[in-house]
């Protein structure tokens, strides 16, 4: 065993372990209804595959995540989905949350599974997302998603993967009897996380108040480089960071996470359904619960499907409803006060303490803070407690925070050594989650904000866009009226001459056949022509055409004159010009049609 560390703080508080390990782990059975919260983990809630009415097979998916952080939740037993709806849910508030209810057929049938002979013949993105589909999630905290946390990121390589078994808080003994019983399963798991990691190096960290299970571990252990350390005991020794301090003699930094110092830890239990959904293809459908406390006949850790309600384990255990004064879920020390029974077993779930009056008795009326300074020896983290209560209470939030209030780890060192029974821990709770609901609605403002900032900006840029192309559009059309009157100008001075040059031929044509219809006038008629029979007429298609085109001309003058009115522009004068030569040639034109549609000559006498 190598070199072990010590933190700061800490206290004793009478164990009462010795309540629950008196026997072994038992199956808790299948109760009438399973109640399963789609929220059992850090992240975003799962969304119901199923719907009511469905039958369902044991181990088959009931809901899942499809966007964000979280893992999928199964049914712990074959049966049809009775209900999905809003209920009770284990919460220091009471609150109901989205839950589906399975009522169980009694036939137990397991839907199909894939177990793994041999994972290291496999990519390790592949293991991890068999760990996700199992819904595996931290089993001895806040129920963070395992595969994410199996996953740090590329710049933080994991030195050392330490498995929690401390297992601190008084009366709690879920994990102590896993390590006795399912000793071969916790290394099993522990091996498959390790290949995921590749650690320099893996340790057990466990109390010395455990020594079945350190021995038992050892076992498992041998002919691995597995290393059992056993730590003394002191309460919250099984914190996260105490643990890291105690077995690394590093710290993890205010604010930070283990990754940040190379180091992972997981749970007892985690181990065990990493070991079964790898090597058993069995999804997290239950774990260990401890039933203990005064007011239960029969304490002890039983194997509860997950959704089985709290209310059926107790009954199971005898509990004794009169002498029963309070009823906790998890520890004395972090746990809470439960409101209702009717509450299920959940992924996080590890203890529910059945209390007597004189066993938990309630806590006294708080009194003024003596500035003993007690509070401030007890915890763990090195805070100022006396400071952040102070703080808190003024609702002076970012004062607490800059006294690093996050750094808390609400083990209730302090509220157990103070000596005016003042419940420090519930006014850093209170004061965490005020500054939370602030920064969410901080963040809120924000992201409002920027779509306002965005919509303005975009709003900006079509209207500089809409006035560029109205800018292009007004060039484009001035170069377009200047290249149309630049080619008027050059047709009309070309056009000029082509018109006179018509006119003229027109007028000769005209001419000409003026003279051969007085010649042919003055010969008589021939014979075979019958009286008034048409002479030879002048070519009036050819005038009318030629009619037709200089009003056409002028009309297309006259138009860009009217244009260049309007716009009031510098050859205004020119195309007037151009425009009464253009009359001029019109008139001349409809004159030598007049003429040619004249007769040339009188009708013969009879």
């Amino acid at each position: 065993m190598g070199q072990l560390w010590d933190f700061s703080g800490g206290i004793h508080p009478a164990e009462h372990k010795h309540l629950s390990t008196g026997r072994p782990i038992r199956p808790a059975g299948i109760p009438d209804r399973l109640v399963l919260p789609l929220q059992q983990h850090i992240g975003t809630p799962a969304e119901a595959l199923v719907s009511v009415g469905d039958r369902v097979l044991k181990g088959q998916k009931l809901a899942d995540v499809s966007r964000g952080t979280g893992v999928p939740i199964h049914a712990p037993t074959s049966g049809t989905i009775e209900a999905i709806a809003d209920f009770p849910v284990p919460h220091p508030s009471g609150m109901t949350d989205r839950c589906i209810v399975l009522k169980p057929d009694g036939d137990d049938q397991w839907g199909p599974r894939s177990p793994i002979a041999d994972y290291h013949g496999m990519d390790r993105n592949k293991v991890l997302q068999v760990i996700r589909e199992a819904g595996i999630a931290g089993l001895g905290g806040a129920g963070f998603p395992t595969n994410i946390k199996l996953r740090p990121p590329k710049d933080r390589k994991v030195a050392t993967l330490i498995l929690n078994g401390a297992e601190c808080e008084p009366y709690i003994t879920a994990d102590d009897m896993t390590m006795r019983e399912q000793a071969g399963e916790v290394i099993a798991g522990l091996k498959v996380m390790a290949w995921i990691l590749r650690p320099e190096r893996c340790v057990i960290g466990i109390e010395d108040n455990k020594p079945e299970a350190i021995a038992a571990l050892r076992a498992a252990c041998e002919g691995t480089r597995i290393d059992v350390a056993v730590i003394p005991t002191k309460y919250p020794s099984g914190g996260e960071k105490q643990l890291i301090r105690v077995l690394t003699g590093m710290e993890v930094p205010s604010g930070g996470i283990p990754a940040d110092i190379g180091v992972m830890c997981q749970n007892i239990g985690t181990a065990v359904a990493v070991s079964r959904a790898v090597f058993e293809g069995t999804p997290l459908i239950s774990r260990v619960v401890t039933i203990t406390g005064q007011a239960v006949r029969e304490p002890g850790n039983v194997e509860a499907l997950l959704g089985t309600p709290l209310d059926y384990l107790l009954a199971q255990a005898g509990l004794d409803q009169a002498a029963a004064s309070r009823l906790v879920l998890g520890g004395p020390m972090m746990g809470y006060t439960l409101t209702t029974l009717s509450v299920p077993v959940v992924k996080t779930t590890n203890c529910v303490i059945a209390a007597t009056a004189s066993e938990l008795p309630a806590p006294p009326p708080e009194q003024p803070c003596i500035r003993c300074g007690e509070c401030a020896e007890a915890c763990p983290m090195e805070l100022l407690p006396q400071q952040l209560f102070w703080y808190s209470k003024a609702t002076e939030f970012e004062k607490a925070e800059h006294l690093n209030l996050f750094d808390c780890i609400e083990c209730g060192a302090c509220s157990y050594v103070c000596p005016s029974a003042i419940p420090l821990v519930q006014y850093y709770r209170y004061a965490k989650g005020e500054i939370r609901v602030q920064r969410a609605e901080q963040l809120k403002a924000d992201r409002a904000r920027e779509r306002f900032e965005a919509r303005q900006a975009r709003l900006e840029r079509e209207q500089e866009e809409k006035e560029l192309r109205r800018k292009e559009r007004a060039k484009a059309a001035a170069e377009a009226q200047a290249r149309k009157q630049a080619e008027a100008e050059k047709v009309a001075e070309a056009g000029e001459a082509v018109d006179e040059r018509a006119a003229k031929a027109a007028l000769v044509e005209q001419a000409l056949a003026r003279k051969k219809a007085g010649a042919n006038a003055e010969k008589p008629a021939p014979a075979t022509q019958a009286p008034g029979q048409d002479q030879e007429q002048p070519d009036i298609e050819a005038l009318e055409k030629q009619l037709a085109q200089a009003q056409s001309k002028l009309e297309t003058m006259q138009g860009m004159l009217e244009d260049a009115r309007a716009q009031q522009a510098d050859n205004v004068d020119k195309l007037e010009r151009a425009v009464a030569k253009n009359h001029d040639r019109v008139t001349r034109a409809e004159q030598a049609l007049a003429e040619a549609r004249q007769p040339s000559n009188t009708s013969q006498p009879d």
